[in-house]
């Protein structure tokens, strides 16, 4: 063990942690850098996910960029969250320091940054954190690094034997020779070799020990709250892998001297490099062995071989270029013990081999002429004396020719530089470059660092630049040596300079007879020529700038216009999609000519497939491409398989999907939804969903847009898509995406969760929620942070579904952003349509769609309101739309899969924050933005019908506060009866709470007008009057009538019939007048009057269809009246051959009570026949073909008019001498019968049953009752003592007394289209009319 000599303090740590994150916060580059590594570093382990970390990564970025504090608190919180629920590693300790940095939280970060060497010091200090490990780490170190020299130098002593023994062409006693690395590695053996890889493994274990170490003591120090407590460094751990046992060492002890360590000129490296002397130095001691590593030659020795190596190759640093060995030593022992330790930093860092950058670029050769041969740089080795030391061939990169700087190696084995490798992967290739061997992956690994150690240990042992070999200064015996030795070491690598000089001068003659030749077969080949010398040879950019010369554009242009052959058209379109992707310049050449362009796009529609990928290079306006016309080319190329054609930049099918992008997202609506349509119909809508897949995320996220736009135009592609889809490249493809492509990502999923099937959504819920390798929810969650304003409700929609797949009764941090998203965007008025983008995206979360995706929320609302007439409709339209398929009997599966999302749904919403949301839908109500109005009722109404299907969450009070005077409003204003009845709907929910039934009790007066109206469409409205009318007073005012007009009609005699008709009623009269009245408002307004009866008018009956008006008169006719005009005519007279008494009309004939006995049955061809001929009729009611008659014996009969069969309802009193008591009204209604007579039993009324003719229920009053009429709630009885009394049909209670008048008696009833107005007429001739008031 050894000791460092000082400690370190609290703030110098901090210091150095501290500058090292403030550098990666404020260097995105570098950051991502070490991301990409720390990746890469975990990703090769197998042991960890990266989803969750990529994610925290995300969120910390996103974190840095923005410029709001509220939403970097929240992000850094997530992030910080997130790491504490994994597993400690490096990449999470790394995270973890930043966020605590930016948190403004030093010692934490600085503890975590620690932790990161603590867990992988190898990786910390070698790409990580270099600088921070220099500054911290190193100094601590010294002697572990003279530990390691020491066991070097006993490994290479041995070496220099076997050296001095073998080498025959060297001699130390003439002269100091350049031996080089390669020939010394030649000499080693195998064990050798074996302990010098040991050794540095060893080496790198101690290092990695010693750094756990320090990091415990850093973290010691760190912890330290006593100012007065010391706390002493640790020793250094130095083990001997060999031996296995520790070796103690002491700065104090042993003096570290540059010239021992070798740290005169360069790097140290601890394996290949020993340390320097001079060679003369060397040669006047008496070693019988020369050193294994290469020696600098003095000047004087160079000059006595007639060397051709100048001085200023041997420049060393601040050496003067004449080194004397005499110099040499003495400047080495004139080093003072003082000054060694003065520069013990200095001395590990140049021992590490850290911080030397610019010194290694200073010394790596520089070509000064770049044409001359690479091959002169390449040999193996020189002819002794000659001076020149070229890198072995394993230094250098076979792309650049010239020695590695950042070499890496790649699966197949091959090593390059990685700006070139890079740079080859970009232009679109795949293979490894020598062995055209495919590539698993195109992410290069980390860099060689065990080569570009050794390629940094040659570089100092052969400090002078490599020279340039020139005619007058080669050697006549090194030339042929030279030749004979390039070609076997290089065979794969590198193209000789001859080689590479006769295919330049081919590509010069083939662009002359481009540019220059007459003759059309010369340019065609030329340009075959050109594109095998681009397949075949990598570009460099003089070549580049040759080809991209106006010249030789506008030469292939030409072939483009004359050319019919097309393998030469399509290398025509190749070089120049080549060139133009890598310069402007041919793009701008090509777009100055109109006719160009035009010969392009000709070409393009005459199917060379090709030239698609020009045109998008061309980046043509919207317009131009609309005037372009070519869709149907651009649907062609998506049509068709992937061929095998030339490689290019750009895949054709790529650039077609890009430029449908582009024509789809035009302004001009008719020419994006005209395309819409032709995609849809042209079936080419599948392989723009295998665009998803593709390699290209620009391709991918085009095709979501595409895809997105063909869904809302065209909701019948929809469940295509969601089926053939690939979901996990379009997530991946979400963390690089640019802003606006993010956006659209998510509303390409939040529409294709819009199926009309809940299990299919669902599904696809869950793949959007677990595919990808990052978690989707995490990554919308902070994308939601930062998303603009009119786009945060589509973003919450989509994560509150994702969030509701698990656990919905659990609190969750995805489901309060979601909603507190949903409900800050609702009260937000500065943006009007992200208000209306949030309620409607809450209306959606019902989860119900019809085929086109539009949300079936306000429809079943209104079936669940009875009004189902509506649901089918509209179902009804859809199926017409669409696939009349995806609107099959939906499985009861289905059915509750879509009820428990509904209740699941419904729930996490009124539950949060005790019902926040309904005071967000109560402002929206009050806006007058009408679609903001319509989607913010639709939800409320939704929502608060809800609150009675899941359990009780004890917000009802809070709903009712926020949304009942709102309700009450819109039921009172609203014109539209759907409108109504769903605020109906959210009314009747407060029902079943006290104080919301003291609420509406004191709003009865307020809507009763309005559920009148509604009691026949709605069983709702009747629900709620049943409700209002418990109590006896709210009864007496909800049944509450007055007299609204009174007309006199006493001129012509009696009212005896009367009939109302939409707007229109219709009397008739004694003396043979019918009267036609216009009954809008409270006035009865005299339209027409016509007396083509010559008797009296005893009938008047309209059929459902209401086209025509019978009438039946004592002047034995019946006539039919047409009605659809203002005024009436008679279009038919019936001859009855009898008088007419009480007439009802049915399909095809009609029935009457004549004179006499019985009733007949009159057909309209003008056939009749007398039924029932044994008794006589007071009244008659016709329903479904059966004959109801109530007769003067006080008998109820049934006739079935099909069959003639006669059934006796109820059996008459006959008698001889007493008064009888007919049946003077019969009505039916519902399946019930209601008999008017007078109460000589003490009933006036009885009700029956249709079905078994049982009396189910009765009136009593003791009137004597002459005419009836009857409401889906009411019975009103009209009297011989000029009354008419109101009936409860329900209770079947008296409510109301309605006084006509003492002398007259009511003679006839009936009520107008909306039961509100009963019309009575009287025997004095008058007509009243009664409202509910």
């Amino acid at each position: 063990m050894a000791t460092t000599a000082t400690g370190a303090t609290s703030s110098q740590i901090l210091h150095h942690t501290t500058a090292f994150t403030s550098a990666i916060l404020s260097q995105s580059e570098l950051r991502h850098h070490i991301f990409s590594t720390l990746r890469r570093k975990l990703s090769s382990s197998g042991q960890f996910t990266l989803k969750p970390l990529n994610l925290a990564a995300e969120t910390l970025e996103n974190a840095i960029s923005t410029s709001n504090a509220s939403v970097q608190s929240s992000s850094l919180r997530l992030a910080q969250k997130l790491l504490f629920s994994l597993t400690e590693t490096t990449f999470s300790s790394f995270l973890l320091s930043l966020i605590y940095s930016l948190s403004d939280q030093p010692t934490k970060s600085s503890l975590s940054l620690l932790q990161v060497f603590y867990l992988d010091p190898s990786l910390a200090r070698s790409e990580l954190a270099p600088t921070l490990f220099e500054e911290l780490f190193l100094v601590h170190f010294l002697p572990v690094l003279q530990w390691f020299n020491e066991q070097r130098s006993l490994i290479l002593s041995s070496l220099s034997q076997n050296v001095n023994h073998d080498a025959d062409d060297y001699s130390i006693n003439d002269v100091s020779v350049v031996i080089p690395c390669s020939k010394s590695l030649s000499k080693m053996s195998g064990d050798q070799a074996l302990e010098l890889k040991d050794l540095e493994r060893s080496y790198e274990d101690v290092l990695d020990e010693n750094c756990r170490v320090f990091v415990k003591y850093f973290k010691e120090v760190l912890e330290n709250s006593d100012v007065n407590r010391l706390i002493s460094p640790p020793s250094s751990v130095l083990k001997q892998k060999e031996k296995a046992e520790e070796l103690d060492y002491h700065i104090e002890d042993k003096k570290i001297k540059t010239k021992e360590l070798g740290l005169k000129n360069g790097r140290y490296n601890p394996i290949w490099a020993k340390g320097e002397r001079s060679a003369e130095s060397y040669s006047s001691s008496k070693s019988q062995s020369p050193p294994f590593y290469p020696q600098r030659v003095s000047l004087n020795i160079l000059k006595k071989q007639n060397s051709l190596t100048t001085s200023s190759n041997l420049n060393f640093d601040s050496e003067p270029e004449s080194i004397s060995e005499d110099n040499s030593a003495n400047s080495c022992s004139s080093e003072s013990e003082a000054e060694m330790e003065g520069n013990n930093r200095e001395i590990a860092l140049l021992e590490y081999g850290i911080g030397n950058s610019l010194t290694q670029k200073q010394k790596q050769p520089i070509f000064a002429d770049s044409s001359r041969s690479p091959d002169y740089l390449m040999a193996d080795n020189h002819p002794p004396g000659s001076g020149k030391h070229t890198p072995p061939k394993d230094f250098v990169c076979p792309i650049t020719s010239h020695l590695f700087d950042d070499p890496v190696t790649l699966e197949t084995g091959q090593t390059y530089e990685r700006r070139a490798i890079q740079e080859w992967l970009e232009r679109g290739n795949s293979t490894c470059p020598i062995t055209r061997q495919n590539l698993h992956s195109t992410q290069l690994p980390k860099t060689n660092y065990v080569l570009k150690r050794l390629i940094a240990s040659w570089q100092e042992k052969n400090a002078g630049p490599v020279p340039h070999q020139s005619e007058n200064h080669q050697d006549v015996e090194t030339e042929p040596m030279i030749k004979s030795i390039v070609p076997a070491a290089f065979p794969n690598c590198v193209i000789s300079q001859a080689t590479k000089d006769r295919t330049i001068s081919e590509l010069r003659q083939a662009m002359t007879n481009l540019c220059m030749s007459e003759i059309l077969k010369e340019s065609e080949r030329a340009v075959l020529q050109i594109e095998r010398f681009w397949q075949d040879i990598n570009i460099e950019p003089d070549i580049l700038i040759m080809l991209s010369k106006p010249p030789v554009i506008n030469g292939l242009v030409e072939i483009l216009f004359n050319s019919v052959d097309l393998q030469v058209l399509k290398a025509t379109f190749f070089l120049l999609c080549e060139l133009g992707s890598r310069d402007k310049a041919v793009i701008n050449t090509l777009i100055r000519v109109d006719s160009d362009v035009e010969r392009i796009v000709a070409l393009f529609k005459e199917g060379l497939e090709e030239a698609v990928v020009l045109i998008y290079l061309l980046r043509p306006s919207t317009t131009g491409l609309v005037e372009m016309d070519v869709v149907e080319s651009l649907l062609a190329v998506l049509k068709e398989r992937d061929n095998d054609l030339l490689k290019m930049c750009l895949k054709s099918k790529t650039a077609s999907v890009l430029l449908l992008r582009q024509i789809i997202q035009s302004n001009e609506e008719n020419v994006a939804s005209s395309l819409i349509s032709r995609i849809v119909c042209s079936k080419v809508i599948e392989s723009i969903v295998g665009s998803l897949e593709a390699e290209c995320a620009a391709e991918r996220i085009a095709a979501v847009g595409i895809l997105r736009r063909c869904i809302q135009g065209d909701g019948k592609c929809r469940n295509i898509i969601a089926d053939k889809a690939q979901l996990a490249p379009v997530l991946e493809s979400f963390i690089g995406a640019r802003y606006e492509e993010r956006f659209e990502i998510v509303y390409f999923f939040s529409e294709l969760v819009k199926l009309n099937r809940r299990t299919f959504n669902e599904q696809v819920l869950n793949i959007i929620r677990d595919e990808g390798a990052f978690s989707t929810m995490h990554t919308l969650l902070v994308y939601l942070q930062t998303a603009l304003q009119d786009q945060c409700p589509i973003v919450a929609g989509l994560l509150l579904q994702l969030d509701l797949l698990v656990e919905p009764r659990k609190m969750s941090i995805y489901r309060e952003e979601a909603i507190d998203t949903l409900i800050s965007c609702l009260r937000n008025k500065e943006f009007p349509a992200a208000q209306i983008a949030a309620a409607e995206t809450i209306v959606s979360l019902q989860g119900r769609f019809t085929g086109s995706g539009k949300p079936l929320t306000r429809p079943f609302l209104l079936k669940r309101a009875g009004l189902e007439k509506n649901y089918r409709n509209l179902m009804r339209t859809e199926q017409l739309r669409n696939n009349p398929r995806d609107f099959e009997d939906i499985s009861q599966e289905e059915e509750k899969a879509a009820d428990a999302w509904e209740r699941q749904m419904a729930f996490v919403l009124v539950s949060h924050e005790f019902g926040l949301l309904f005071e967000a839908l109560a402002e929206g109500l009050k806006s007058r933005s009408a679609e903001l109005y319509s989607a913010c009722f639709v939800a409320a109404t939704w929502l608060v019908y809800m609150l009675g299907v899941i359990p009780d969450t004890g917000i009802t009070g809070a709903a009712r506060v926020c949304l009942f005077k709102h309700f009450i409003s819109i039921f009172k204003s609203a014109k539209d009866i759907e409108d109504r009845t769903l605020s109906l709907l959210a009314l009747k929910c407060f029902i079943h709470d006290p104080e919301g039934q003291h609420d509406l009790t004191s709003h009865m007066k307020d809507i009763l007008k309005g559920l009148r109206d509604l009691r026949k469409s709605s069983p709702l409205a009747i629900e709620i009057m049943k409700f209002l009318s418990e109590g006896q007073d709210c009864s007496a005012d909800l049944w509450n009538h007055k007299e609204l007009v009174q007309v006199d009609s006493s001129e012509n005699g009696e009212v005896l019939s009367i009939v109302s008709f939409n707007d229109k009623l219709f009397s008739g009269h004694s003396d043979g007048t019918i009267k036609v009245w216009s009954g809008r408002g409270s006035i009865l307004h005299l339209v027409q009057e016509i007396r083509e009866h010559t008797k009296a008018v005893t009938s008047l009956y309209i059929l459902q269809s209401g086209e025509r008006l019978y009438s039946g008169s004592l002047d034995k006719t019946a006539r039919v009246w047409s009605i659809s005009n203002e005024q009436i005519h008679c279009v038919q007279v019936h001859d009855m051959k009898d008088q007419v008494h009480n007439l009802v009309v049915a399909n095809g004939i009609s029935c009457f009570i004549p004179q006499g006995a019985g009733v007949k049955v009159h057909a309209w061809n003008g056939q009749s026949k007398l039924l029932n001929q044994n008794k006589y009729i007071k009244c008659l009611a016709l329903v479904h073909g059966r004959l109801y008659c109530g007769c003067h014996d006080n008998s109820i009969q049934e006739l079935d008019l099909a069959s003639g069969t006669l059934s006796t309802i109820q059996s008459g009193s006959r008698k001889l001498l007493g008064k009888a008591h007919p049946i003077h009204a019969l009505q039916v209604h519902n399946g019930v019968i209601y008999s008017a007579s007078t109460a000589f039993d003490g009933v006036a009324v009885k009700i029956w049953s249709t079905t078994n003719y049982n009396v189910v229920g009765s009136l009593p009053t003791t009137s004597e009752v002459r005419s009836m009429a009857i409401s889906s709630e009411l019975i009103y009885l009209g009297c011989k003592g000029g009354i008419v009394e109101v009936w409860d049909q329900e209770k079947q209670t008296r409510t109301e007394i309605l006084q006509i008048g003492t002398s007259r008696k009511v003679l006839c009833m009936t009520l107008d289209a909306t039961e509100d107005i009963l019309f009575v007429g009287t025997s004095d001739g008058r007509i009243q009319a009664w409202g509910l008031n």
